[in-house]
């Protein structure tokens, strides 16, 4: 029985860096060692251990996924456990080792079915390790509602966000919100006190009340530039605080639609890298090969990005993690900066500390992939999934 795998002859993005002519050796579910190929040559391994030689590949962090609605044909909007253990099954396909199942606003008695639905999956994962979930709502602007519809959103209410935590059981980790809202100071206050981390979205926020909502620890942003108050050269409003404040993080969607190339170059110019995280908002019919495609409820089209058929108004994105860290090299950045927007940085900003990072003592979630961005491992806590299917005997 294999005690130790070894993989190498890579080169290694630890999150932070890049280290060429390299190995990673993992045990069970946890990194034990990274070093070079001269240290590689010179160890003395255990008997039992089982080498891979990736033929100069690269080994990067597992990407974390944390705004993501469905797959496959699999979504948040079923209201069915095997509806989000069939999303973490579709993952490690595009190299995702753990996400967080995202729900859009909702009438309360559903919105609280939604959340079941999601903790009754966890702990039950094939494939990529659901962390907690992602409520991109109820306390957002009727006036920046995206694809939401009114009916489903809700004024600021302390008691409702009340059972909403209880329903969850205590695994919301993250929420959007408008910061503008009456009674926010209030609920950002409650939710600080869970834990949870507060994104900014749906919000059509004044510069100034987006600064109210940073004291509170709003310090997150949901897809930036999309549903959120535009910048002005009188107000700032939603868009240019994040420009201006150094400490606001954001999320891209990477996809060329919903945010032109240039724009994310020069926003790598004014925000440290450190505070850019790349998701993909991807709705259930990414990658769904039989028709009608439907989110939500409703009939969508792909043309580049899913496009509702009523009306032509954006539904959301298409993205997987592998195609946006490609996208991202081909619009300038460098492969370790995208894979540090992939994995490294959602992981510290969703306070996972056992994430995002390829070094001792962290958990063997790794991503193998080749120059052209093809997929050739995905390791999840140590078991390896190659073309999305998990390998028994390597």
């Amino acid at each position: 029985m294999v005690s130790e795998i070894c993989l190498h002859n890579a080169t290694v993005l630890t999150g932070y860096s890049v280290m060429r002519n390299c190995a990673v050796l993992i045990k069970s579910y946890k990194i034990i060692d990274v070093f070079n190929e001269a240290r590689f040559s010179q160890k003395k391994f255990k008997e039992d251990v089982r080498f891979i030689d990736l033929n100069g590949a690269i080994i990067a962090p597992g990407f974390i996924d944390t705004h993501i609605h469905g797959i496959a044909g699999y979504g948040t909007d079923d209201q069915s456990p095997e509806a989000i253990l069939k999303m973490s099954e579709a993952l490690p396909k595009y190299g995702v080792t753990s996400f967080i199942p995202t729900l859009y606003s909702a009438p309360r008695d559903k919105m609280i079915k939604d959340i079941k639905s999601i903790t009754a999956a966890m702990g039950r994962e094939k494939g990529a390790k659901i962390l907690g979930m992602h409520l991109e709502g109820p306390f957002i602007s009727p006036e920046r509602l995206g694809v939401q519809t009114p009916d489903s959103i809700s004024p600021v209410d302390l008691d409702l966000m009340e059972e909403l935590w209880e329903a969850s059981e205590g695994k919301i980790i993250n929420m959007t919100v408008a910061p503008e809202l009456k009674g926010m100071r209030e609920l950002s206050l409650y939710c600080v006190g869970k834990g949870i981390v507060l994104q900014a979205g749906h919000t059509n926020a004044n510069y100034d009340q987006m600064v109210e909502g940073m004291q509170v620890r709003i310090l997150h942003v949901t897809h930036l530039f999309n549903a959120m108050s535009r910048m002005h050269h009188r107000d700032p409003n939603a868009v240019g605080a994040v420009f201006i404040h150094p400490e606001i993080s954001c999320e891209i969607i990477a996809d060329g639609i919903h945010i032109n190339p240039n724009i994310i170059k020069f926003l790598l110019r004014c925000k440290p890298i450190d505070k850019l995280v790349l998701v993909t908002d991807s709705l259930k019919p990414t990658k769904q090969e039989k028709l009608p495609l439907l989110a939500n409820g409703e009939e969508v089209y792909l043309d580049k990005c899913f496009i509702r058929k009523s009306d032509g108004v954006i539904a959301g994105s298409a993205l997987t993690m592998i195609d946006g860290v490609k996208n991202l090299v081909s619009f300038g950045l460098t492969v370790d900066q995208a894979v540090q927007m992939a994995s490294t940085n959602p992981a510290n900003i969703m306070r996972q500390e056992h994430l995002g990072l390829i070094a001792p003592g962290y958990d063997a979630d790794l991503v193998v992939f080749d120059k052209e961005f093809n997929n050739l491992y995905t390791i999840v806590k140590g078991e390896f999934f190659q073309e999305g299917k998990k390998i028994c005997e390597l």
